[in-house]
């Protein structure tokens, strides 16, 4: 396996476990060597588990809806960033990925 695609929060969650569980995926990935695509954002789950893999060495790329990075919400310190037009189209792209 070279890629995995993670769907998750913009927030961080009720528990502090979901965070915990997110930079534990995360260092495990990048102790794989297997790639991350999720949603691009820098904010919640999706910006802790971004980070703990780039912060490890791994590769990771988002893939955002164009709204959203209008609203200053992508991760701007990524692999890759690709910006689509809607959440249907980023769907797709990460799933091509």
């Amino acid at each position: 396996m070279r890629r995995i695609c993670v769907f998750c929060g913009s927030n961080k969650g009720v528990s502090a476990s979901y965070s915990a569980a997110a930079r534990e995926l995360g260092s495990l990935l990048a102790a794989e060597k297997i790639s991350l695509v999720y949603g691009g954002g820098n904010v919640g789950l999706m910006g802790i588990i971004a980070d703990t893999v780039m912060n490890a060495g791994g590769e990771v790329i988002g893939v955002i809806p164009e709204a959203l990075v209008a609203k200053e919400v992508a991760h701007t310190g990524l692999s890759e960033l690709k910006t689509v037009k809607s959440m249907h189209e980023r769907k797709s792209v990460m799933a091509d990925l």
